[in-house]
């Protein structure tokens, strides 16, 4: 992936929903029985389609007929921080917003953590969660449903894309998706992560305003006539879940690939090199190993995961 990579949509201007009920975050409540929904994008600054259809979306004046809606901006500082000389560097401020979510209850001393403690009790009031990312790289759309199977089964009921990954996080911290009741398997909260294709292509824009779509149609709190009729797309003919079963770091930021992969790619074969670490081999240790997300075919630094490890379920 370039440095400068084609950006083919525009950014919205934010500034005007500062306001609400805290800055970046509005809920509108119906006033009837119903679950609380919330939709967050910008988790990390640089990853925009999540924010265009926020954006749209209070713009567009929806409003749930039941229950409560909340729609928000998480890292709105690294988001307006964008450059686009250096476009991947607005991620984020100080640190991952993403990795945060486990220690809230220590000072905040940083940017996100900050915030993360604003944006902690709506996330914390909310029954069902939709957080929109985007990847770095080139790849299909993967909806992350977390490690247990209620949110295999809801990721099933929102329908698309095809692949869902089963998945426990990152050792770094704790993800939103997975905190409070989202990570309870006694609890009926329910959270997924929809990483909608490379931040920048038009294409992402179309993914998360399809599943966005969705999510909110399956939450019970609006119907398909509530929102913009062009925004869910055809429904896949299937879908397949992927367990994740290794996390391959790079030790000091050394490893070299053996050639070029795809995300989702399936090696068939155990035993297979996909590359060296420090000079040690990396092979997959089963057949029909699924590449989830592979960051090798770009420089890395010490300790970042090169590659989620997964097979089919």
């Amino acid at each position: 992936m370039s440095d400068n990579p084609p950006i083919e949509f525009a950014f919205p201007e934010l500034r005007k929903w500062e306001k609400g009920a805290a800055p970046y975050i509005h809920v509108f409540d119906s006033g009837k029985p119903g679950p609380t929904v919330m939709v967050a994008a910008l988790t990390h600054g640089n990853e925009v389609s999540g924010a265009v259809v926020v954006d749209a979306l209070l713009d567009k004046g929806l409003r749930p007929r039941k229950g409560a809606l909340i729609l928000g901006f998480n890292n709105i500082e690294a988001y307006h921080s964008f450059d686009p000389r250096t476009p991947f560097k607005s991620r984020m401020i100080d640190e991952d917003f993403n990795r945060t979510w486990g220690r809230l209850g220590q000072p905040a001393t940083t940017v996100e953590t900050r915030r993360a403690q604003l944006v902690k009790p709506f996330v914390e009031r909310a029954d069902l969660l939709l957080d929109l990312h985007s990847m770095h790289d080139d790849g299909v759309p993967l909806m992350l449903a977390g490690p247990l199977a209620k949110g295999v089964e809801f990721a099933k009921q929102v329908g698309t894309p095809v692949d869902i990954i089963a998945d426990s996080g990152h050792a770094a911290g704790m993800r939103m998706r997975d905190y409070g009741g989202f990570g309870d398997p006694k609890s009926a909260k329910n959270a997924l992560l929809i990483e909608t294709g490379q931040h920048w292509r038009a294409s992402s824009v179309t993914v998360a305003q399809d599943v966005t779509a969705r999510f909110l149609v399956a939450s019970g709190v609006v119907g398909p006539a509530d929102l913009p009729a062009d925004w869910k797309q055809p429904t896949p003919a299937k879908q397949r879940v992927v367990e994740v079963t290794h996390a391959i770091a790079t030790k000091r930021g050394n490893f070299i690939p053996a050639r070029q992969f795809e995300g989702q790619e399936v090696i068939a074969k155990a035993g297979t090199v996909l590359g060296h670490d420090d000079g040690e081999p990396v092979t997959t240790p089963y057949d029909d190993c699924v590449l989830v997300m592979p960051a090798v075919n770009r420089p890395l630094r010490a300790g970042v995961t090169v590659v989620r490890l997964g097979r089919l379920v």
